[in-house]
């Protein structure tokens, strides 16, 4: 790889986590090495499980408080925030210069959130190493990163089980 570009996989529909999940295991497969760094979930995330598994995918995350943003204290949002900032430098170190495949899945939450020091984000993708594949996930991506991304994928939901029937979310389908 010569030249790595920027995917941005946002909006409100399911998937964006399952597409940077196949990307990885894709990236792997060709024998491209893969920093998977997750952001505002709990570290038991039955994807970061499996990934851990597979030679060539290294996995990272946040070791803050692993819940809603409306349900954390300010403490608890200073505690994420401070540890966002920590894995995003962590992810960068690990990836080097590349060439490889860096995900930062739920950072455009972090992002939006104010749980990650904007300016640092924003930062490493205007300044990622060229032959680093970047990879960022979350819902409504600020204008920003659209901007700067070569590919962008808006997941739509039309129909989500919770909403229409209050189903929660299931261990290995949608966590």
């Amino acid at each position: 790889m010569t030249r790595g570009l920027i995917h941005v996989y946002t909006g409100d529909g399911k998937g964006k986590t399952t597409a940077s999940v196949g990307l990885s295991v894709r990236a792997a497969g060709a024998g491209l090495p893969v920093v998977f760094s997750q952001f505002m979930k709990a570290a038991t995330s039955s994807e970061v499980k499996m990934l851990e598994k597979l030679d060539g995918i290294q996995t990272m995350v946040a070791q803050g408080k692993a819940k809603f943003s409306f349900k954390m204290t300010e403490e608890e949002k200073e505690q994420t925030k401070q540890a966002s900032n920590d894995l995003l430098k962590r992810a960068f170190e690990a990836a080097g210069e590349g060439p490889c495949l860096l995900v930062l899945d739920e950072s455009l939450n972090a992002y939006r959130l104010g749980l990650i020091d904007k300016e640092a984000l924003e930062r490493a993708v205007i300044t990622k190493p060229e032959q680093v594949e970047l990879v960022l996930t979350g819902r409504k991506a600020d204008l920003f990163f659209i901007e700067h991304a070569d590919y962008v994928t808006e997941m739509v939901a039309h129909k989500h089980p919770y909403a229409t029937e209050g189903i929660k979310a299931r261990k290995g389908i949608e966590f």
